[in-house]
């Protein structure tokens, strides 16, 4: 099978890392990186991976760029130069208290860097598919989401594919708005759009602000954690390694052949929207019983307040819950348990306390 080329936007971020990770580590595919290093993005969660420094080669391009900006002309000829085949994008502002306190910048951001990718994607598609003697195509633009642009999922529910996209907070507001605009470019331009939605992300390299690396910091330190509840019940997650998402996504686009059924103006014969995946972890947790579990971990008490969701963050879901079926039927699973993966991470945390630090 002839290599991919994945354009990555975001691998200076958490998330982002963990996915330039996996493909080095289990593939032979060419990557892009496009970074900012700004608004979270760090040259450690790079630089602080051995194994794929070791591994890199030729194989990795790093690419500077402020994506709230467009790609310019010589920019995207290079991108076409290189082949890109597929397209992930990671790259967003992703903390939900900063969207709540500043939502304005916060939104705007979201959406100019999806846009500037969008933008390449279609420029790539019109290229290839001007070029009768070329054998690259653009394979898949994989917009990656949340679970949060459904809003709460109440009772025992969990949310299909495609139910109504009522975000509460502007974080999830302009994540939504990200899959509308990459739906607009799938149906008009015949982008390969496909959309995914996942659960929280914890494991290493995660920004201090986050609530595992609070919930360390915490106990380490012997401070009491603020735990958000609504009238004395914690809201709960499926959290999920970013290993395992990482795996998730790279499944999805090696599986996937989105461009040989697409073309401006039309729709697939099959589908009437985008295809989309819901990313899950196996297992669902309280906040309160991951801050156990964490402080279990490292053998010391939990100190806890339970503060009202509603006072500490308006718009606060007191739990996400999605339905993973789909992908499960395409064959994957998640490689490493949760409550594994949640003690080695922890453990990291431990031997590199310096990122509990870090924000972003």
């Amino acid at each position: 099978m002839k290599k991919r080329t994945i354009l990555v936007t975001g691998a200076d971020g958490f998330i982002g890392s963990h996915f330039l990770e996996h493909v080095i580590l289990n593939t032979d595919d060419n990557v892009v990186c496009v970074c900012s290093w700004s608004k979270g993005g760090l040259p450690d969660r790079i630089t602080d991976m051995p194994r794929v420094m070791d591994r890199m080669g030729d194989r990795v391009t790093v690419v500077t760029h402020d994506l709230s900006v467009p790609f310019s002309r010589m920019q995207n000829r290079v991108f076409i130069k290189m082949g890109v085949t597929d397209i992930v994008h990671f790259a967003s502002d992703s903390h939900v208290d900063r969207s709540i306190s500043d939502p304005v910048p916060f939104i705007k951001n979201n959406v100019s860097v999806t846009l500037t990718m969008l933008e390449l994607a279609r420029l790539l598609q019109a290229h290839y598919a001007s070029d009768p003697l070329g054998d690259t195509g653009l394979n898949a633009f994989v917009q990656i989401s949340t679970d949060e642009v459904y809003g709460p999922a109440h009772g025992d529910h969990r949310h299909a594919e495609w139910e109504p996209i009522i975000p509460s907070n502007p974080y999830a507001a302009s994540k939504a708005a990200q899959e509308a605009i990459a739906t607009a470019y799938w149906r008009t331009y015949g982008v390969p759009v496909i959309i995914t939605n996942t659960m929280n992300n914890v494991g290493e390299r995660q920004g201090g602000e986050k609530f595992l690396p609070m919930i360390v910091r915490s106990v380490l330190e012997g401070v009491t954690l603020p735990i958000h509840a609504i009238d004395g019940v914690v809201g709960s997650r499926y959290y999920l390694h970013a290993r395992n998402h990482a795996d998730a996504v790279l499944h999805i686009i090696k599986n996937t052949n989105v461009s040989s059924y697409m073309a401006p103006g039309r729709e697939p014969p099959h589908a009437s929207l985008p295809d989309r995946y819901h990313v899950v972890g196996e297992q669902e947790l309280s906040n309160l019983e991951l801050a156990q579990y964490v402080a279990e971990s490292l053998g010391k008490p939990l100190l806890y307040d339970l503060v009202d969701g509603h006072s500490a963050r308006p718009g606060h879901d007191l739990r996400y819950a999605l339905n993973g079926d789909k992908l499960e039927q395409c064959g994957w699973s998640a490689p490493v348990p949760l409550l594994d993966s949640i003690r080695k991470t922890v453990q990291w945390y431990v031997r590199n306390p310096e990122w509990l630090k870090h924000t972003g």
